[in-house]
């Protein structure tokens, strides 16, 4: 008897009537949507653990809001890859590979900079998953549009947190 390394891979298409040509392409743009999520999220936590200055305490708690909400995206868009028949991503340097999300690994960033950087990442986001919801749309898939289209809100809100926070108020 064959060992489990030995096996075949057993093949991960999920039956659909939509077609196959556009579940690919949908399937691929939801990753790179997903490995976009995971890269903000940890840009967003990182950010939210090493904000300082006097509005910490306010900064703090709005960046871990949004990388919570962030975070509790990824594992429905990445099942939504799944239930059109194709595999998710597999490793973080696969979402490395894939991601558009800039990483920053600079020691100290000003805390404004911050905010700006992760409004910028929030923004681009909400227009890839505009992209993304026009493939859908392309092959019918009412079931991801609409599921992007409570994210796309989400990002916008976020957006929009981060740029009233980025303000000067005279």
């Amino acid at each position: 008897m064959p060992t489990t390394a030995q096996k075949k891979p057993a093949l991960l298409h999920t039956p659909s009537d939509l077609s196959e040509t556009g579940r690919a392409k949908l399937s691929d743009s939801l990753n790179i949507l997903v490995s976009d999520l995971f890269a903000l999220y940890v840009k967003t936590k990182n950010y939210h653990w090493h904000m300082n200055g006097r509005h910490f305490r306010d900064y703090h708690l709005l960046l871990d809001e949004q990388a919570d909400q962030i975070f509790a995206i990824i594992d429905p868009v990445a099942e939504r890859v799944r239930k059109l028949g194709f595999p998710t991503v597999h490793s973080i340097g696969e979402i490395g590979r894939k991601q558009r999300v800039k990483d920053n690994d600079d020691v100290y960033e000003n805390p404004l900079d911050m905010l700006v950087d992760v409004l910028n990442e929030n923004r681009s986001l909400a227009k890839n998953m505009r992209d993304t919801h026009k493939i859908a749309d392309d092959i019918n898939d009412v079931a991801t549009a609409s599921l992007l289209e409570v994210y796309i809100d989400e990002a916008e809100r976020r957006a929009w947190f981060l740029f009233e926070a980025t303000r000067e108020v005279n």
